[in-house]
């Protein structure tokens, strides 16, 4: 397939507010390098990393929640060390966008050129070989280029074949919310158990309903009384209003997207031999634990950041099969990102916020 020399897209000037957000009509398209694949891109989403390496949240020096810097930032300089989630500078200007889905248009040397026209979905936490025989985790879209420009390279591996009859922008608000939510449980191996998921109405906390219902657990989501009926419709069993007492001794498992003050009561609610999991902090990263809770109850604290690569071809086996589906609460065209995030910051919808790229 043929594409243009330039492209368009939304590139990331540096950490700070929406004006870091600069518009261009002149990107140079990427070349697939070896063991590459060029996608043309559909659409892509809004997530809160995207956010929150924009305003530079990550930095250890930052210790308030991500709505404090989300419109103005923290005031970093562009070199901003530390304020990515790896705690290592970024390369600005930086094409964001960790969810992505499009059509491969080329390959790079060593691909089979049967992958072009194939539709796919990138992953969106991506592992590599360290060279003392670990692996280290990137985003897409923050370590690398990604989806909020007409066209970007992914690893041939991590651009995963789809085949449904749902929409570019639906698909896009799969890879990074249900990945990181589908971590999170098979981190804790949730079971049919009874769990609390925070942050219940956001991208993963709606994913993490899905899928955890699709285990066979009893969930619990906190939310507002405004969007109770819509998590019950994802399949919620109960709702708790986010401001009440949290009940003691009441789940096997937390899924915790939002850390905070109420931080010790997550996990008082917590049985004996329970489990947490967090992967986010929106309401503020430090907390405070009394270790002989942790301890004389057996409790396990579980983080979950890296995914095996299985957890998202499970995920798009599971969007195949259509056991899981989208929720999108609003799509916008890729040049109105920072409305986009306005309307990200604004938290009065539940699921997503798509980005339509494609003409």
């Amino acid at each position: 397939m043929s594409h243009p020399a330039t492209m368009r897209g939304m590139t990331l000037t540096g950490h700070g507010g929406l004006e870091k957000l600069e518009w261009r009509k002149d990107l140079p398209v990427p070349a697939p390098k070896a063991g590459e694949v060029l996608i043309r891109v559909g659409a892509a989403a809004v997530n809160n990393t995207d956010i929150n390496t924009r305003t530079g949240w990550y930095s250890k020096s930052v210790r308030g929640d991500t709505a404090s810097g989300a419109t103005d930032g923290y005031g970093f300089s562009e070199a901003g060390a530390g304020g990515s989630w790896a705690g290592k500078p970024l390369t600005f200007p930086l094409i964001q966008g960790a969810d992505c889905c499009g059509r491969i248009v080329s390959v790079g040397p060593g691909v089979d050129a049967g992958r072009i026209g194939a539709r796919v979905l990138v992953r969106a936490m991506q592992s590599r070989p360290t060279a003392d025989g670990g692996m280290a985790t990137l985003t897409f879209g923050s370590e690398c280029n990604g989806g909020f420009a007409e066209y970007t390279v992914a690893a041939s591996g991590d651009a995963i074949k789809v085949e449904t009859g749902l929409s570019d922008v639906e698909l896009a608000s799969f890879p990074c919310a249900f990945s990181t939510a589908e971590g999170m449980i098979q981190r804790c191996s949730l079971g049919v158990e009874r769990v609390l998921i925070t942050g219940a109405s956001g991208g993963v906390g709606s994913a993490a309903i899905q899928l955890a219902k699709r285990r066979g657990a009893h969930v619990t989501a906190v939310t507002t009384a405004a969007k109770a009926a819509d998590l019950q419709a994802l399949g919620a069993d109960e709702t708790l209003d986010r401001d009440a007492p949290l009940p003691a001794d009441a789940f096997d498992v937390v899924l915790d997207l939002v850390g905070g003050p109420r931080w010790p009561g997550l996990i008082d609610s917590l049985r004996n031999q329970g489990r947490y999991v967090t992967s986010g902090a929106i309401a503020g990263p430090i907390v405070e634990l009394d270790l002989r809770t942790l301890y004389l109850r057996d409790l396990s604290l579980l983080g979950s950041t890296c995914q095996p690569d299985t957890v998202f071809t499970d995920l798009v086996g599971y969007i195949e099969a259509g056991e899981i589906r989208p929720v999108l609460a609003a799509t916008y065209p890729l040049d109105q990102l920072r409305a986009a995030q306005e309307a990200f910051l604004d938290k009065s919808y539940v699921g997503k916020i798509g980005i339509s790229v494609a003409d």
